[in-house]
């Protein structure tokens, strides 16, 4: 890559990004300014201490529970908490994120297995499509948030505790757009390649595998991301209900119990941290595969 070309992919894409956070940062120290203040205020007031505007606002930027931490706090606290601690302690994010992590991978994998198999269904038999497919689409309709407490009764009714019930949890939310996307992946070639393959005298498994399979990869992993980020978002849900101790979803919990906002912030940005690094593991698997299949990227 010449120097012209890496300096205007910098002023395309790497510029604009920052401008944003930057512009994101700003709001975010007003906004925290503006929130704690009323209560820094009365601190003050309490203790009959005179104060100017800036230490009202370095006060404001430093609650030890404030209503909005600012950005450093939760920096500060996701610094201490993945750096400064042993990974293997139940302080550490990292501990938690691993415990959210290995449920939302399995679910993820049952949910894309399953999405799979019933896209291959669906596509090819018209009864499925018909009697399946809007019974998919309704499944999505009922809130995660009534259906996971279910799930985890009845799993545990069964002697399904620990892993099984959350990442149950991601697959159920993982596979609709799997079964979309595959769906619509299968039916994508033309109809007049679809015809030349009917003209050879090609069975539906040779259709599959050499015209409709290649064609629906794409799909596939467009779907596939979206589905990794929204079984990790299942995962942490299903940590709600069951009074877990250990995941991102009980360390918003413990936040939420004891009044820690910077404890629950710091859990929300981690996985905002995984689902942006999971998401981007499955954009580089897309075009390790296509650059294998050797179609253009």
């Amino acid at each position: 890559m010449s120097a012209h070309a890496a300096a205007d992919r910098l002023r395309d894409r790497v510029i604009p990004v920052l401008v944003v956070v930057a512009a994101i940062i700003v709001i975010w120290y007003v906004a925290a300014v503006w929130l704690n203040a009323p209560f820094q205020r009365d601190t003050f007031l309490r203790a009959n201490q005179d104060y100017t505007a800036a230490e009202l606002i370095a006060a404001t930027l430093n609650q030890e529970r404030p209503v909005l931490p600012a950005p450093h706090q939760v920096a500060a606290e996701i610094w201490k908490t993945t750096a400064q601690i042993a990974p293997t302690s139940r302080r550490s994010l990292i501990y938690h994120a691993w415990i959210t992590l290995s449920s939302t991978l399995l679910g993820f994998v049952i949910g894309t297995l399953l999405g799979i198999v019933l896209a291959i269904g669906i596509v090819h038999s018209r009864t499925l499509d018909r009697s399946l497919m809007p019974w998919v689409i309704a499944s999505q309709t009922i809130p995660i948030l009534a259906v996971a407490p279910m799930i985890i009764v009845v799993l545990n009714a069964v002697g399904l505790t620990g892993l099984i019930p959350k990442a149950m949890i991601s697959t159920y939310l993982s596979f609709f757009p799997v079964v979309v996307g595959m769906v619509k992946g299968l039916r994508s070639p033309d109809v007049i390649h679809l015809d030349l393959m009917r003209t050879y005298s090609a069975s539906r498994a040779q259709v599959f595998w050499k015209l409709r399979a290649p064609s629906s990869v794409p799909f596939l992993f467009t779907a596939m991301k979206v589905a990794i980020a929204i079984s990790l978002v299942g995962a942490i849900v299903g940590e709600l209900p069951t009074g877990a101790v250990a995941g991102l979803g009980a360390r918003l919990l413990a936040g939420s119990y004891y009044g820690q906002t910077i404890q629950i912030w710091s859990a929300l940005f981690m996985a905002a941290f995984m689902a942006a690094i999971l998401v981007a593991l499955v954009g580089l698997a897309n075009r390790i595969v296509l650059r294998r299949m050797g179609m253009a990227q």
